[in-house]
C-alpha cells in the first residue's frame, strides 16, 4: 500500500503555537517513518553491512546516522543527555569524503540491525518528548529549540534521498520491490528539445535570517544581487533519448569534451555511458532504486556533473553555439520567467517530494510555463560551486553543513527531485555535491554567450596564513588597534605635504598595510618573501573579499570572511599591487619609492646589514623609510653573527636601534625618537601575542 504523501515542511510563522507543536510533531513522525520505510527494501541483514560503492560506509550507518544526529545536536544545545554515546559517535561522521571522514571498516565493529532499530525507537520517543513539552514560541527563530528539532527532520529528509541513490547502487540482489516504493511506468517516444528564449533579469538572491517564513540551511541566508543577461534554455530536461547520441558518437572515450578532473573521474571509473545504464545485448535497460527495467526513452538522463558537462561541450561543438549548463543565477531567472513561488507551498504540480511515483518519469509531463520540469523529476546540475551569499554565518549547532563545500569542488543542483521533500523542495534551498557524486540528478542545457560566473567560494586554512588574514583584516583584541593600519597611518602623517607618487611595503605579509599607504600614495608595491602572504593580497585586490578559519582550540575551527569594502579600502584596490621577491636581493625595477615600510621585518632577514645598507637605493632623496620591530632575533631566522644587536660587543650592550643608526647614517637621519606600537596576534580562541613593535623613522638625505 502507498503510503500517504508526506507533510511539507512547516511555516515557522503563525498564531497558534499549540497547532505548530502538533504540525511539528507530525512532521516529524512522518520523515522517521518514512526513512525506516525505506530501509524496508534492503532484502536481509547483509544488505545493511555491504558496501554499495567503495566511497560510502555501508547502509547501516546511514541508517543509524540520521538518528544520532538528532541526539548529537540536540545534546550539544543542552537539551538532551545522550542515550548511547558509543554510537552516537559512531554514527556521527562519514558521508563526503572529507579528511575526518574514516571509512576503513575494520575500524568498525557495527551493532546489529536490530540493535539500530532499538536505538532509532529509543530516539524518536526523546524528540516526541521534546516536540511535546518544550516552550514554543511563534515565529521560530535560528536561535529556538525548535529549530534544532527542524534541523534534525530536514537532515533526514536529505538522508531519505541520499541513502534512497546508495540503495540504487546496491546490487539487485541486496533489494526488493517494495509497495511504498513503486516507480513510475509510464514511457513513450522521447520529445524533441527546443531552445526557450528566457530575457534578462535582475534580482536578490537570499533570505533574510531574522525573518525565516521556513527552516534553513546556513547557505541559504545572506543576499546576493543577481543580474543575468538574455539568454536561451532548453524546453526538457535532457532526456536518455538525447543522451544517446552523444554515447553512440563516441562521446566517453572523446578526451577534449572533459575537463581534466572529469576525464580523470571517467578514467578511474571505467565510465563508457551514464552509471545507471545497462547494456542487455542490444538493448539498453535502466537500473531503478529496487529493479530494472527497459530503458525509458522519455526520462530525464541521470548523469553526475563531468557527464552533463561533457555532454555540453560535444553540443557546443557540434551545433556551433556556446552550450553550456546554467548559472546559478540563470537557474533562478528561468525559474522566475516559469512564475515559480520561493516557496513548497507556491509550488506547482511536479514530480516532487513522492507526489507521484517513486522515481522519474516523461520529461514532457508537468508543464512549467514554456519549460517542462523546473522543479521536480530530477536535480539539475549548474555550472556554479556553492559559494556563501554575503552575510553568510554558520549556525552554531550546525557550523560544518556548508562550509566543508566551499571548496571549489562542490556544484550546486537545483530544482529537487522526485524524492525531494521538506526544505529540499524549496526553489530557495541550495544542495550541492561532489562534481563525480550521483543523485537523482540530470539537468538541462543553456545558450548564452555570456559565460557562468564562478563566484570565489574557497576558505583560506593555512593555519598561519589565516592569523595573518585575521591580524591585518580580522577584529582587534583588547583594545589595541589594528597594527598594519596604525603603521600606515604614522607614514602618511610623517610623510605630511612631501611627494606621494609610490610606495613600497617590504615583508607586507597578507598586504594590509599595502592597501592602507594606497589612500595617500599613487601607487603602492607590496613585496613578501611567501607566495602564501602574496596570494591573500592579490586575492582581495582581485576579487575584494574572502574566507577563512580560525582555530578555536584543538581541531575545531571558526569561520571568517573579510572584504575590502567593509574596510574602507574598495576603492584603493586599484592602486595596489603584490610580488614575491626578497627583501635584500630585490630587483633593480624596485625603486623611486617615496617611501618604504618594512615592517616587522629586519628580525627575520637572513643579512639584515645588507638590507640596511642598500635600502637607500630604492628611495627618492628625501624619501622616508619606516622600520617597525620587536627585535626579537632568532637563529633559525638569522644566523647569531649576523645580528645587528640584542647582544654584547666590546664588553658593552649593543642595542638593535644602536645598529640601526651605525648602519643607516651614511644615507638616512633619524626623525624623532622611536615609538612603540603594539599589536595583538591571535593564534586560538584563548591564546594571544600580544607585542611591542618599536618603530623608527629615517629620512633619506643623500
Amino acid at each position: 500500500m502507498k503510503p500517504a504523501p508526506l507533510p511539507g515542511t512547516p511555516l515557522l510563522t503563525g498564531t497558534d503555537p499549540e497547532q505548530k507543536r502538533r504540525q511539528i510533531l507530525d512532521y516529524f513522525h512522518a520523515t522517521f517513518d518514512r526513512y525506516e520505510l525505506l530501509f524496508e527494501t534492503l532484502a536481509g541483514d547483509e544488505a545493511y553491512y555491504v558496501k554499495p560503492i567503495a566511497l560510502r560506509h555501508p547502509l547501516i550507518f546511514y541508517f543509524g546516522h540520521t538518528a544520532t544526529f538528532f541526539i548529537n545536536k540536540l545534546a550539544l544545545a543542552g537539551l538532551v543527555e545522550r542515550i548511547n554515546p558509543g554510537y552516537e559517535s559512531m554514527f556521527a561522521i562519514g558521508v563526503d569524503e572529507m579528511s575526518w571522514d574514516d571509512l576503513n571498516d575494520t575500524r568498525y565493529d557495527w551493532p546489529s540491525v536490530a540493535a539500530v532499530r532499538d536505538y532509532r525507537r529509543a530516539v524518536r520517543a526523546a524528540v516526541d518528548g521534546l516536540i511535546r513539552t518544550l516552550p514554543l514560541t511563534l515565529p521560530i527563530a535560528w536561535e529556538d529549540p525548535f529549530w534544532i528539532i527542524l534541523m534534525g527532520i530536514e537532515h533526514e529528509r536529505i538522508h531519505l534521498e541520499t541513502s534512497s541513490v546508495l540503495i540504487r547502487q546496491h546490487q539487485l540482489k541486496y533489494v526488493r520491490p517494495h509497495p511504498a516504493w513503486v516507480p513510475c511506468r509510464g514511457s513513450g517516444a522521447a520529445p524533441d528539445n527546443a531552445l526557450i528564449d528566457i530575457p534578462a533579469a535582475a534580482f536578490r538572491l537570499g533570505r533574510d535570517r531574522n525573518a525565516p517564513q521556513i527552516y534553513g540551511w546556513d547557505n541559504e541566508f545572506g543576499t546576493h544581487e543577481a543580474s543575468t543577461a538574455a539568454f536561451q534554455a532548453s524546453r526538457y530536461l535532457v532526456s536518455n533519448r538525447e543522451f544517446l547520441a552523444f554515447v553512440e558518437a563516441g562521446g566517453y572515450a572523446d578526451d577534449a569534451l572533459w575537463q581534466d578532473e572529469g576525464a580523470a573521474w571517467k578514467t578511474f571509473a571505467r565510465a563508457e555511458h551514464p552509471t545507471f545504464w545497462v547494456k542487455d545485448g542490444n538493448e539498453w535497460r535502466l537500473r531503478l532504486m529496487l529493479e530494472e527495467v527497459a530503458m525509458p526513452w522519455d526520462w530525464p538522463v541521470e548523469t553526475n556533473y563531468h557527464e552533463a558537462k561533457a555532454f555540453c561541450n560535444w553540443k557546443a561543438r557540434n551545433s556551433g553555439q556556446p552550450v553550456r549548463l546554467p548559472s546559478e543565477d540563470e537557474w533562478q531567472a528561468l525559474r522566475r520567467f516559469a512564475g515559480i513561488g520561493d516557496l513548497p507551498d507556491a509550488l506547482p504540480p511536479a514530480n516532487l517530494g513522492l507526489a507521484d511515483e517513486a522515481s522519474g518519469c516523461p520529461v514532457n509531463r508537468y508543464a512549467h510555463g514554456p519549460l517542462f520540469d523546473v522543479v521536480g523529476n530530477v536535480w539539475q546540475w549548474l555550472e556554479t560551486p556553492i559559494y556563501p551569499f554575503a552575510g553568510f554565518e554558520v549556525h552554531p549547532i550546525y557550523d560544518d553543513f556548508t562550509t566543508p563545500t566551499f571548496d571549489d569542488r562542490h556544484n550546486l543542483i537545483k530544482g529537487g527531485s522526485w524524492i525531494s521533500c521538506g526544505n529540499e523542495a524549496a526553489p530557495v534551498s541550495r544542495y550541492a555535491f561532489r562534481r563525480h557524486f550521483f543523485q537523482h540528478a540530470g539537468f538541462r542545457y543553456v545558450v548564452a554567450d555570456a559565460p557562468a560566473s564562478q563566484p570565489a567560494s574557497r576558505y583560506e586554512t593555512d593555519r598561519l596564513v589565516s592569523e595573518y588574514i585575521e591580524f591585518h583584516y580580522g577584529d582587534e583584541y583588547f583594545g589595541v588597534p589594528n597594527f598594519p593600519r596604525a603603521l600606515a597611518q604614522l607614514a602618511i602623517e610623517a610623510r605630511g605635504d612631501q611627494p606621494a607618487g609610490s610606495a613600497l611595503d617590504l615583508g607586507c605579509a597578507t598586504g594590509r598595510a599595502t592597501f592602507e599607504l594606497a589612500h595617500h600614495f599613487g601607487h603602492v608595491t607590496g613585496i613578501d618573501f611567501s607566495a602564501r602572504f602574496i596570494g591573500i593580497g592579490t586575492r582581495l585586490a582581485e576579487e575584494g573579499s574572502l574566507r577563512y578559519t580560525l582555530t578555536e582550540e584543538g581541531e575545531l575551527v571558526s569561520y571568517k570572511a573579510c572584504a575590502l569594502a567593509e574596510l574602507g579600502l574598495a576603492e584603493v584596490a586599484s592602486k595596489v599591487e603584490f610580488f614575491q621577491g626578497d627583501a635584500c636581493n630585490l630587483k633593480p625595477i624596485f625603486t623611486g619609492y617615496d617611501l618604504v615600510l618594512a615592517a616587522n621585518l629586519i628580525d627575520r632577514l637572513y643579512d639584515p646589514a645588507l638590507f640596511l645598507t642598500t635600502i637607500h637605493r630604492r628611495l627618492n632623496p628625501g624619501g622616508l623609510l619606516v622600520i617597525a620591530s620587536p627585535y626579537t632575533w632568532l637563529a633559525e631566522h638569522t644566523k647569531r653573527e649576523a645580528w645587528i644587536g640584542g647582544f654584547k660587543k666590546d664588553g658593552e650592550n649593543l642595542t638593535t636601534l644602536d645598529g640601526l643608526k651605525a648602519l643607516l647614517a651614511p644615507h638616512f637621519r633619524l626623525l624623532g625618537e622611536p615609538v612603540s606600537v603594539p599589536f595583538v596576534i591571535r593564534e586560538t580562541r584563548r591564546k594571544f601575542q600580544h607585542t611591542l613593535s618599536e618603530v623608527t623613522l629615517w629620512e633619506r638625505n643623500n
